[in-house]
This record gives structure tokens, C-alpha cells and sequence, in this order.
């Protein structure tokens, strides 16, 4: 199964190609261009900035770390429309798990209406929540999902800094 190299979500059906590149959807497709050039970040300054995202506080609550990607699933559907999505947050362990829970509680009331994919989606999601509740990542290592999102802001950092500078001259 192709995998987006944008969010790493797997893609089923569709999908925007790029060169060799695939991605799930246009809006990942847009941050993808940052791929290229975050390859040419340097790799102490990916090193310490997520260094500093890891053991510092979470961004979504304030609590403490570590802090890294987790990511929740949601399915819900209404008869012939079903529609499902991967949500990747970086925060802390216990706003992952609420994530989790939440988008679990969610996708089973709301998932199963919808015919055929919604009894085909729901079971899927729910166990992939349970599995990530289950396995969270290693909180004594940031994980190698933290160090794309962190090399991929420090590249979208870059490029805007870029534009900045081409507007002022």
C-alpha cells in the first residue's frame, strides 16, 4: 500500500502524484515541497529543535513531556457518504490518549451508518486507536515522525524567511 510522504498516511484510493512522490490529498501535496528542502536542513540544527520540542511543555495543554506525534483516527458516515482521516498532534502522552479515546467514542456511534463503507472504515479505525493506546511511542526517544515534523517546520521556516527577504529587496 502507497504511503503519503507528506503525513505517512496510507492511501487507498487516489492520492496526487508527484515525480516519485505520492500524497493523500492536494493540501499535503502543498506542504510536501517542503520535503525538498528539508532534506537540505542541517542535521545538528534538526537535532537540538527536537531535542527542545521532545522535553519540552505540550503544546496543547502546557503539561509536561515528553512530547512527540500521536496520531488518532475518526470515521463517521451518513448512509452513502463515509469519510474517514488520520490526525497526527504533537503533544504530550495524555492529550494523545484523549485523542484516542475521543475519536474512538466517535467512529463508534458515528461510523456505522454509512453502507458499505462505513461498516468496512469503523472497525478499521477503532482498532487502529486501540492499537495506538496500546503502543504509544518511546518517551525516551523522539520518535522519527517528530523529527520529519520538526525538520519540515524548520524547512517552511526557511522558505517563508526566503520570501521575506525577496519582498524587502
Amino acid at each position: 500500500m502507497a504511503r503519503c510522504a507528506y503525513c505517512n498516511t496510507v492511501i487507498l484510493f487516489g492520492g496526487v502524484k508527484d515525480g516519485d512522490l505520492r500524497f493523500c490529498n492536494e493540501t499535503c501535496h502543498q506542504q510536501g515541497q517542503f520535503l525538498l528542502v528539508a532534506d537540505q536542513v542541517p542535521e545538528e540544527l534538526v537535532a537540538e529543535q527536537v531535542a527542545a520540542v521532545h522535553e519540552g511543555p505540550c503544546p496543547k495543554c502546557g503539561g509536561t513531556g515528553p512530547v512527540d506525534v500521536h496520531t488518532s483516527y475518526l470515521v463517521w458516515s451518513a448512509l452513502v457518504l463515509t469519510t474517514w482521516k488520520s490526525s497526527p498532534q504533537v503533544c504530550c502522552r495524555g492529550c494523545g490518549i484523549k485523542a484516542k479515546v475521543w475519536d474512538t467514542v466517535l467512529s463508534g456511534v458515528f461510523g456505522w451508518w454509512g453502507f458499505p463503507w462505513g461498516l468496512v472504515f469503523t472497525p478499521v479505525q477503532i482498532g487502529r486507536n486501540i492499537w495506538g493506546l496500546l503502543s504509544s511511542p518511546d518517551p525516551t526517544t523522539p520518535s522519527d515522525q517528530l523529527v520529519k515534523n520538526v525538520r519540515l517546520g524548520l524547512a517552511a521556516h526557511a522558505v517563508e524567511a526566503s520570501r521575506q527577504q525577496a519582498a524587502e529587496e
